[in-house]
């Protein structure tokens, strides 16, 4: 049987940790912590609501958060939609929302959604390194800007927007920021406590936790206006109904508490393979990177190749990567985070992602630049 390709796609999700799994495998179980955490009348459910509410400091210390600012959701695409629509309802009227053309979909079909409601949308066009920059921000801003959404960490290009510096100026002028950090969870340095952001979208499976289970900051700011999207019950302080699913919480906290920081010894170790990797693949003739080169993560490089032959299907055997973000697979589309970053439709779909993560060794790392040169070698005769 084929051997599986080698895993470079950390980007799109993390394998769940061992260490994850068994905690959530306490809360499975008849023995377990079974129970249904609205249950408070019996031993059952107090005990599953005692370990939810563990799991929700558990996420909040990770990020620098009052626990009691946490919405648990089913992931960051909820979230952004709970944290953009549920403010929009709140404000009671259409305004001006600002937010940037290398958004996930799952923030800018939100948009396209109130702008059809009869908000009135800016979509910031990156610099030429794929950037967002703060001054962009400002002098977008308007009278009737009531809210600004950009995302932490580019899912498809890695680069980091300097979202403390935006929110600054943001909040100077009256309106609040939502940030999709989904991306940036044991990337990025994360205190909430001292930034100016207001609302903030996680997600667990992002960082070797489940799937089907995320959270949204909402501050102190942001609290009054927040409406529910999901009713029925009242659940998470009204602002989400359904019966919370403690296994998966559990699993997100504990991720959340076992997630690197910037310069600790797994963050140090990515950073190693990571400039091993693109130091291997920028050396191929052909090949470029997409994005900033220097304020960006260690964990994901988007690259294009334009050897006239390539094709990135021919990685797939070996190698398990993306050409576009999970959310633009499903359509075959072009990325529409390339495009906006300049690139015509034919590099845009030259162009490939890799990312690494805590379970990349370096004999993948060397496999990886070895299979690229191979590939982009024949790909450079192929149409001799």
């Amino acid at each position: 049987m084929q051997s599986a390709p080698l895993y470079f796609d950390y980007a799109a999700t993390t394998p769940v940790d061992d260490r994850v799994i068994e905690t959530m495998l306490t809360c499975l179980g008849r023995q377990d912590n079974f129970g249904n955490p609205a249950s408070s009348g019996h031993a059952y459910g107090q005990n599953a609501r005692n370990v939810v509410e563990q799991a929700r400091q558990k996420v909040a210390e990770r990020v620098g958060a009052a626990a009691d600012d946490l919405v648990w959701t089913s992931g960051a695409t909820e979230s952004n939609n709970l944290a953009l629509k549920g403010i929009a309802q709140g404000l009671g009227q259409s305004g001006h929302l600002i937010t940037s053309q290398l958004e996930h979909k799952a923030v800018l079909d939100t948009v396209n959604e109130l702008e059809r409601l009869g908000w009135s949308v800016t979509r910031l066009a990156p610099d030429a390194a794929g950037l967002i920059q703060p001054d962009q921000v400002q002098a977008a801003l308007r009278a009737d800007t009531r809210l600004v959404s950009l995302m932490a960490v580019n899912n498809e290009l890695g680069t980091i927007t300097d979202f403390a510096a935006i929110g600054e100026r943001v909040r100077a002028h009256g309106a609040l920021l939502h940030v999709d950090a989904a991306q940036a969870v044991g990337k990025l340095a994360i205190d909430l406590r001292a930034m100016a952001v207001d609302l903030m979208s996680f997600s667990a499976h992002k960082v070797y936790g489940p799937k089907g289970i995320g959270a949204l900051y909402v501050g102190p700011r942001a609290r009054e206006l927040m409406r529910a999207q999901i009713h029925g019950g009242g659940h998470e302080r009204g602002l989400r109904s359904g019966t919370l699913p403690t296994h998966q919480i559990v699993g997100m906290g504990s991720a959340f508490a076992l997630a690197g920081q910037p310069g600790d010894s797994e963050h140090r170790r990515i950073e190693q393979l990571a400039g091993h990797l693109r130091e291997g693949l920028v050396a191929l003739p052909g090949v470029s990177l997409n994005g900033c080169a220097t304020q960006r993560i260690p964990h994901t490089l988007n690259l294009c190749i334009e050897a006239p032959g390539f094709n990135s299907a021919t990685l797939a055997t070996e190698l398990a990567l993306s050409t576009t973000s999970a959310c633009n697979s499903a359509s075959n589309a072009a990325s529409h985070v390339l495009l906006a970053l300049g690139l015509d439709e034919q590099r845009a779909r030259k162009s490939v992602r890799v990312s690494i993560g805590r379970f990349t060794s370096e004999a993948e790392v060397d496999k990886a630049i070895e299979v690229f040169g191979r590939v982009v070698a024949a790909a450079s005769i192929a149409l001799w």
